[in-house]
């Protein structure tokens, strides 16, 4: 029943227009069938007034030859009665006697019982009443007292009223089809001119719909056709107007923010490789000086040089994030997927002799287009993160297969799994599983984010499925 319903605004006016229309129409028809069907039978009701009970009363003295007080004609003669009149003539509730007028003549007519049942029930109060006849179809008939104390009826058929009736039935009928026929083409016309601006504010807003408004900047679309501001559909598309106004303000704003913020990464991570780089050859060189120092000045260049080192990784991945949020290309040559795996998993297997590590890949290399220094750098990123975050012990399984176009790279970890609040925000910067990781063997929080960030370049995705005992990283990549 749902999918017959109308979805669309202009459907719903358009069915309503008609629903109203064929009610208005239909009591219309109605009453004025109603009221033929009363005043013709008022008029039949009046003939058979004028009628008297003339044709009655010459069955009453059928064979009697007698003068009309009025007319002078034998009750018998039946030349004055309308060719279908009917009479009969009833005798302490019995039908002695009925006849029915012809064109020929009289003509006696064979009742059932159920119609002498019926003639007997007609009260003889000189009122038309219906009567429906077996032998003879539906009557008009009235009923009077005669003067042997017998009731006399005399009816007329309702056919030609039936069929005015009818008639009328039929003639409604044609003229309501071909009203609504006729409203419901001119009225979808109307009704969708009518909708015409507010058709052009949907169309605008479904093209804003489709517009990545997350990141980077946005144009949005020409705004929507302003109709008159007096109306409805004019005060919409003016405020949607004025709201996508608003919209595009702020997003201008985002974008130049966004901006300004990737610019002041960019200039600071370079700006601070410098820095880094020389307290860390100073703390290395310190270390190699050959006379003896104290246990406590040693231990503190041992720190200076580790937090050193730690810093100038931490510059490094944000000047990659900050060149790939600002779309500088990544090379684009044919990478063997498969020997990166090989070597990414042999180092892992270096520095995390604590875990298990299996191999799953197929039979053919997997060859995809990018950059074998980035690619290398997810695959590490992913391993690190799977050997950081679980105990010693756990197994991390490393999945690649194709299906043809895209090649699927799989990171499986049977570890106590990534926290749920956790997991929406996984791949954004600064996004730490442990805040209480220590900084000698944790993460800044970068790693994942610069897979991301690897993977979108070359127009993968990635994603994580995590529940204790299994988390799965799956890494997709166009094939060359």
């Amino acid at each position: 029943m749902r999918s017959l319903r109308p979805h669309t605004l202009r459907a719903r006016l358009t069915l309503g227009l008609l629903v109203l229309l064929a009610v208005s129409c239909a009591a219309v028809g109605l009453a004025a069938v109603v009221e033929l069907n009363g005043f013709l039978t008022s008029r039949l009701d009046e003939q058979l007034t004028e009628a008297g009970n003339r044709f009655a009363v010459s069955l009453e003295h059928k064979g009697e030859p007698q003068k009309d007080d009025h007319d002078g004609d034998e009750r018998g003669d039946t030349r004055r009665q309308a060719t279908g009149t009917f009479g009969a003539r009833l005798m302490n509730g019995t039908v002695t006697n009925a006849a029915v007028v012809r064109s020929a003549g009289t003509l006696n007519v064979g009742l059932t019982a159920d119609d002498r049942k019926r003639l007997a029930a007609v009260p003889a109060d000189g009122r038309g009443h219906s009567l429906d006849l077996s032998a003879l179809d539906d009557y008009r008939v009235i009923a009077s007292q005669g003067v042997d104390g017998d009731v006399l009826i005399t009816g007329l058929p309702l056919e030609p009223v039936e069929a005015a009736v009818h008639r009328l039935e039929l003639v409604a009928g044609i003229v309501l089809a071909a009203a609504l026929t006729a409203a419901g083409v001119a009225g979808a016309l109307w009704v969708r001119w009518s909708l015409r601006p507010l058709s052009r504010v949907a169309a605008t807003a479904t093209r804003v719909s489709e517009l990545p408004l997350a990141s980077g900047e946005v144009a949005l679309p020409p705004r929507a056709p302003e109709s008159d501001p007096r109306g409805e559909v004019g005060r919409v598309a003016g405020a949607f107007n004025r709201m996508l106004g608003h919209v595009e303000d702020a997003l201008t704003k985002r974008h130049a923010s966004q901006e300004r913020l990737r610019s002041f990464a960019a200039d600071a991570s370079h700006e601070l490789r410098t820095p880094v780089a020389s307290v860390r050859g100073h703390a290395e060189l310190a270390l190699l000086h050959p006379g003896p120092l104290p246990p406590e000045i040693t231990r503190a260049l041992q720190r200076i040089a580790a937090e050193s080192t730690r810093m100038g990784a931490m510059v490094d991945d944000l000047l990659l994030l900050a060149r790939l949020d600002a779309g500088r290309p990544l090379e684009a040559a044919p990478v063997d997927l498969t020997r990166l795996v090989l070597d990414a998993l042999t180092d892992a297997r270096a520095t995390g002799s604590g875990h298990r590590w299996e191999l799953d890949l197929p039979e053919d290399p997997v060859t995809v287009t990018g950059d074998a220094h980035r690619l290398q750098q997810v695959l590490a990123n992913l391993l690190s993160n799977a050997r950081l975050h679980t105990p010693a012990g756990t197994k991390v399984t490393v999945t690649l297969e194709t299906d043809g176009s895209t090649a699927s790279l799989k990171v499986h970890d049977d570890g106590p799994g990534i926290p749920e609040d956790i997991q929406p925000g996984v791949f954004e910067r600064f996004t730490r599983a442990d805040r209480s990781t220590k900084a000698e063997t944790g993460g800044a929080g970068l790693g994942l984010s610069i897979v991301a960030a690897v993977v979108e370049a070359h127009g993968g995705s990635v994603t994580v499925e995590s529940e204790p005992g299994s988390t799965t990283f799956t890494v997709r990549i166009g094939k060359a």
